[in-house]
């Protein structure tokens, strides 16, 4: 089913590599294959916990100065339930193009996990993040959470559920902004017999939603979203934000009038950025909320 949504949205020359090659290998694994590498310096498997699933991929900029450069950390999709780092490098080099020092975790999902312990990897690879950036080029003062789908999901509880990174002694101010694409924030009643297991008896699902956590002090938050995401419903973008406005929050709220679930990750990669404004969205967000150092050398 992947290959038939992914090679929706190619030009016909890498619908022919991707059909050619899905037999053999994941169409993710095809793509990455065609994402140019000269451009940022990876270091590969680095532990922030002891865990075989609490490691993380940091992707330098070849570019970069001897100034400390901005971060984005990216937390994937996967239903809570699957998703690997080096499955994001079309991801990890949209944003080190554009100048950020780039960090992919993985981190435990269920079985292993079940909410709200799906929570402590997300919050400690952010911990490790803050106290070792430096030391590959990143500026410990602006770092930025970005996710995808399930991966949305798990940064916006950060943002606006202090209780996880009080856990590791931070707070949601800690970090610059965060990004949430095409995230599940107000997604009860749950139907699958699956996501009533992640996320335990119905008396305490609704402390799994984003949606219940505002309070109006919330962190820079962008929210993208596809229209045509059939996945996870626009209105749970929709619903976040309106509620965030009420409690006098801040968010901005971008729409792609022809985007479905996958549209709102697989844009970022460069052979399907063309005309998207995507990347472009994001970018800015995350230049307009950095934060610079005007004290003189």
């Amino acid at each position: 089913m992947m290959i038939n949504k992914l090679t929706k949205l190619l030009p016909p020359l890498m619908v022919t590599v991707l059909t050619f090659a899905s037999t053999a290998c994941s169409p993710v694994k095809v793509l990455n294959s065609l994402i140019p590498t000269n451009g940022h310096e990876i270091k590969r498997d680095l532990q922030y916990g002891t865990h075989a699933r609490q490691q993380l991929d940091i992707y330098i900029p070849s570019h970069s100065t001897q100034n400390a450069l901005p971060v984005v950390v990216f937390f994937y999709g996967g239903s809570w339930d699957s998703g690997n780092k080096e499955d994001y490098l079309f991801a990890a080099e949209a944003f080190a193009s554009r100048g950020y020092v780039t960090v992919i975790p993985n981190y435990r999902v269920y079985p292993e996990v079940k909410f709200p312990a799906v929570m402590q990897d997300p919050a400690s690879a952010a911990k490790w993040i803050k106290m070792h950036i430096a030391e590959y080029g990143g500026d410990p003062n602006n770092i930025f959470m970005v996710g995808h789908s399930a991966g949305a999901h798990l940064i916006t509880m950060l943002a606006l559920n202090k209780n996880y990174f009080s856990q590791v002694a931070l707070t949601p101010n800690d970090f610059s902004g965060y990004v949430g694409l095409a995230g599940p924030y107000d997604f009860l009643p749950l139907k699958s017999a699956r996501l009533k297991e992640i996320f335990g008896p119905e008396e305490s699902q609704w402390e799994s939603q984003p949606i219940r956590f505002v309070d109006g002090s919330n962190p820079n938050l962008q929210l993208l979203v596809g229209l045509k995401d059939s996945v996870v419903w626009p209105r749970n973008t929709f619903n976040l934000a309106e509620v965030i406005r009420q409690h006098h929050g801040k968010v901005e709220v971008v729409e792609f009038a022809h985007y479905g679930h996958i549209d709102m990750i697989a844009k970022l990669a460069k052979p399907l950025r063309g005309n998207s404004r995507l990347l472009d969205a994001v970018d800015a967000f995350l230049k307009l909320n950095v934060v610079h150092d005007d004290s003189p050398d």
